[in-house]
């Protein structure tokens, strides 16, 4: 039988245990996928800990990239042996898995597994952030948090091809290099600078049009005195901890901003947004505007060290998980 990571219960990366699981055959519009690659994701941490709630137990895992082994009946456009990948539902930490057909889209030739597994929710997050929550175009000066995460690397070079200049935060100088290498004109080392009073310097006071924040707690607040008048502040993330509670009335006392929490799943619901986002995902990919750093793999089994690396900020760029 087929081993997957799973939790009966949430807490530390401890929690993760590697199960027989019993796979059976899809059922009417499913596919059995066996995977090749997983990637990892900070949300991936928020469901183990309990962050974000979810019925237990379960398999955690986000996005993957695999070979279709069997497709259930009503399935169309999929065959045996297709290349395949996907971003939810959760339960992508497995060898073996079903999957709504529906949220499988082809991985074209060009793009290898481990590209694919890894871009599947940085990527299409990336793409409706950029694309989407707020359309960047030539001319806009930007300010992206974490620029040498998963997401923030392909949302930076994404915004610079699409002509924006990029102001990046990072935690370190190691990670400063990296986010320079991803498009970022401008790069703040959060521990040693107060990142608001940079972003104004950059901007000569006038501040960005848009704040990409998927580090949260420690970063929202003074987030905000970086926009500019009608601003839009995109919190996507918990990377330091959730928001607290605070008083809608800041958000006009510093300039009448806007605020959104997006979620990927809202904005590839409907199937013909999941095609746009991968097709438009891959293309960038493919032309090698946006260039994919895998710089960390681990064995699927050992999942528990990926997840402690990643709370511990050691890694950079995207992880995968092999099975």
């Amino acid at each position: 039988m087929p081993y997957a990571i799973r939790i009966h219960e949430t807490g530390g990366p401890e929690k993760l245990q590697w199960e027989e699981v019993q796979v059976g055959d899809p059922g009417p519009g499913e596919v059995r996928v066996r995977n090749t690659a997983i990637g990892l994701n900070y949300i991936d941490t928020y469901h183990r800990s309990g962050l974000y709630p979810l019925q237990l137990p379960i398999t955690l895992g986000s996005e993957g990239a695999g070979v279709v082994e069997a497709v259930g009946p009503k399935v169309k456009g999929l065959k045996v042996g297709d290349r395949v990948a996907y971003a939810n539902p959760i339960g992508a930490y497995a060898e073996v898995l079903l999957r709504p057909a529906e949220k499988l889209v082809k991985i074209p030739a060009g793009i290898d597994d481990k590209v694919a597994a890894a871009i599947m929710l940085k990527g299409m997050t990336s793409w409706y952030l950029c694309r989407r929550t707020y359309k960047v175009k030539k001319g806009d000066t930007i300010l992206v948090h974490a620029a040498a995460g998963g997401v923030g690397q392909i949302l930076c070079q994404w915004a610079k091809h699409l002509g924006a200049t990029v102001i990046g935060t990072v935690g370190s100088e190691e990670k400063a290099a990296l986010a320079k290498k991803a498009g970022c004109k401008h790069v703040i080392v959060t521990s040693k600078e107060k990142f608001s009073e940079r972003v104004k310097q950059i901007t000569k006071g006038k501040g960005v049009p848009v704040v990409y924040d998927g580090v949260g707690k420690d970063t929202f607040m003074d987030s905000l005195d970086c926009l500019a008048p009608l601003g839009l502040m995109v919190s996507f993330g918990n990377a330091s901890g959730p928001v607290p509670p605070f008083n809608l009335g800041v958000l006009a006392q510093k300039g009448s901003l806007f605020l959104t929490r997006p979620t990927l799943a809202t904005y590839t619901n409907k199937r013909e947004d999941l095609e746009r986002a991968a097709r438009e995902l891959f293309a960038v990919v493919k032309s090698k505007a946006v260039k994919i750093s895998i710089s960390q793999t681990y064995p699927l089994r050992e999942a528990a060290q990926a997840h402690r690396d990643l709370e511990a900020r050691k890694t950079t760029g995207s992880t995968v998980l092999l099975p």
